[in-house]
């Protein structure tokens, strides 16, 4: 375990770190005065006392000017949780309680390349399509996987679930399917008094990690059930919200060469995911390993690596991470850079699209990028982590015009001249 501490998420300190003793403790900005020392102008010099008691912090007010914030409230006192915030003054604090963050991101390191070693027991290449998966899932995002058929895009994600110790259910998307079929419906039973009732039968959506099978083969309709689900983590049935199991991870697959039958994902319903995973051909040596594999019907077994409680805590340490701003301004550049209008539009690029990315792809590409510096270890986001982000964060959320299409030029190909253009911010030197 690690020492409890409070470290502060905004403002000119950000990430800055107060180790917590045993007993009571002042905060305040009087030096030789609190024990803990904040230089700002709106803590007192005496602000508050702490004290952490079976992993709970005690915090009371000291008649200071500005007073403490809890839950978003003025208050005299508070007991704060491990990871809950509060403020002082006008600087906002989190409280961590559990093991540090660097142990929790080494541990994390290990246990996510265990995983992997798993997962090629079964899949054969894909590597990078694999890595895409675990950042998304670890970043607490959704994946849409593109690829035709044959490419083991089902196997993969009923494999990520037995890896990852997560309920799994996979729905067959059809012309036919109606949304209740996905979030489940009421139905009249008979109870136990000889009368009548609803009882509500929940559909398959009620799980951790659900594989939306060609999701393109259904009606927009049906295609909508799926939107309060993956942004709320909840589902609305007869006038009822219910709340989905924790995690909740949606990947869908979705067939690039058939266009008969099938109905074209609305941009509300592309945006939801943080990212597009493009499945390609496997590799002549690949191909030969995936036939000598298939062909001796020996279904392998695979491990547990994880499961649902140790994932979650996974997920709220790589929130944690911290980004630096100007990891933050190159995050805001490239997605502004590919818009038709503002400061930052390229002439070059915006000549090629119809429109381009929104605010959610900016945010998609800071989680996807903590992800990626967690599972190689590290407590700090850079600008290559927001670059291996760019491609699938942003192939879905640009649309080509007849000029880039009749040029034969893609998306992928619009992404690289951005990030070939978009130069990172200057850090400023200090002599």
């Amino acid at each position: 375990m690690g020492k409890p501490r409070i470290v502060v998420v905004e403002g000119e300190n950000l990430g800055k770190v107060f180790y917590l003793s045993e007993g009571v403790q002042t905060i305040g900005r009087g030096k030789g005065q609190a024990d803990i020392v904040v230089a700002d102008k709106s803590i007192s010099k005496i602000h508050a006392t702490l004290e952490v008691r079976d992993d709970v912090l005690y915090l009371i007010d000291k008649e200071s000017t500005n007073g403490i914030y809890y839950n978003r409230e003025k208050i005299r006192q508070a007991n704060v949780s491990d990871q809950q915030f509060f403020g002082v003054g006008d600087i906002y604090f989190r409280f961590e309680a559990g093991e540090d963050l660097a142990d929790v991101i080494k541990d994390f390191q290990l246990r996510v390349t265990t995983v992997l070693d798993e997962l090629k027991r079964k899949i054969v290449g894909q590597e990078d399509v694999l890595k895409q998966l675990l950042a998304s899932v670890f970043a607490g995002g959704h994946c849409l996987m593109v690829g035709v058929p044959g490419l083991a895009k089902t196997v993969t994600v009923n494999s990520l679930s037995e890896v990852l110790g997560l309920d799994f259910k996979r729905i067959q998307f059809t012309p036919d399917l109606m949304p209740s079929d996905i979030l489940g419906t009421n139905v009249l039973v008979n109870t136990s008094d000889g009368g009548k009732d609803f009882k509500f039968i929940k559909g398959p959506i009620f799980t951790q990690l659900l594989l939306a099978d060609e999701i393109n083969r259904t009606p927009p309709k049906t295609q909508a059930a799926l939107l309060e689900a993956m942004q709320e983590h909840q589902v609305t049935v007869s006038e009822q919200c219910r709340k989905l199991p924790s995690p909740f991870t949606v990947i869908a697959t979705q067939n690039p060469i058939e266009q008969e039958g099938t109905y074209v994902l609305p941009e509300a319903q592309l945006d939801r995911f943080m990212f597009n995973v493009h499945v390609d051909y496997p590799s002549l040596r690949e191909e030969e390993e995936i036939l000598r594999r298939t062909t001796m019907k020996q279904d392998l077994p695979l491990k547990q690596i994880l499961n649902a409680a140790e994932l979650q805590q996974y997920q709220r340490a790589i929130q944690q991470i911290e980004v630096s701003s100007y990891v933050i301004s190159y995050a805001a550049k490239l997605v502004r850079s590919t818009r038709l209008e503002g400061e930052d539009k390229i002439d070059e690029v915006a000549s090629l699209l119809e429109w381009g990315a929104g605010p959610r792809a900016g945010q998609f590409l800071v989680w996807g990028a903590k992800a990626f510096a967690a599972m190689d270890g590290r407590l700090h986001v850079s600008c290559d982590d927001i670059r291996k982000c760019a491609v699938p964060v942003l192939r879905h959320r640009i649309s080509l015009n007849f000029q880039a299409q009749a040029q034969s030029i893609n998306p992928v190909d619009v992404i690289n001249k951005i990030l070939a253009m978009v130069r990172e911010p200057e850090i400023p030197k200090f002599l």
